[in-house]
């Protein structure tokens, strides 16, 4: 399987409040310790998400032990849905253009409490759960090495590392248009999102 299929869902991943709290750890006084935090909880919820997909589907497919792969098209048609659910979820959650009044509130947060945010936020977060399910359950399903996955994982961990890296390289200047950015991104990531679930889905049934 070509690893670029499962990148832009990295872009997914980070559509939301995950990014958004990026930006604002990014533009707190601390920004430079819980931004770190929050990238490192994310990497730990995002492997091992990934990692149990992968063990998952790879089991499955063996158990299923038909020719005809029956047992695969069934993984397949499982993903298939479970994108679709994405896509609704993504939709659903479209309209809202400003972030909730307690996000205001994470530029005064703690590294310990950013990386539980990170953790849970890009694990257990319906849209980046079933999207980490996905390309996990997609390799483990096609035989693909594990460490296929592993773009993605560190796309998505770059992409919410990038407020924190444009403060780094751009000082005060990075602090004035972040929140622009993140306006922009808050009403219209979820276009981007549903043209790349609905990319990945083609993929999952082409094969």
């Amino acid at each position: 399987m070509d690893i670029a299929t499962v990148l832009p869902l990295a872009f997914v991943m980070i559509a939301g409040p995950q990014i958004i709290s990026a930006f604002f750890f990014a533009t707190s006084e601390s920004w430079g310790r819980t931004s770190f935090a929050y990238v490192l909880g994310a990497a730990l919820s995002i492997t091992a998400v990934v990692t149990a997909a992968y063990l998952l589907a790879k089991g499955a497919g063996n158990d299923g032990g038909s020719d005809d792969g029956s047992g695969n098209d069934a993984i397949d048609y499982a993903i298939v849905a479970l994108l679709l659910f994405a896509m609704v979820y993504v939709f659903r959650q479209r309209g809202v253009s400003e972030p909730p009044k307690w996000m205001g509130r994470l530029q005064e947060a703690t590294p310990r409490f950013t990386f539980v945010l990170g953790f849970l936020l890009l694990g257990l977060f319906p849209s980046d759960l079933i999207t980490s399910f996905s390309v996990g359950g997609h390799l483990g399903n096609h035989g693909d090495p594990w460490w296929q996955a592993l773009p993605f994982v560190f796309l998505t961990l770059l992409l919410l590392a990038l407020p924190a890296l444009l403060v780094a390289a751009l000082g005060h200047r990075a602090r004035a248009f972040l929140p622009k950015v993140r306006d922009w991104m808050s009403t219209n990531s979820w276009v981007v999102s549903e043209v790349v679930i609905v990319f990945f889905i083609l993929i999952v049934l082409s094969g």
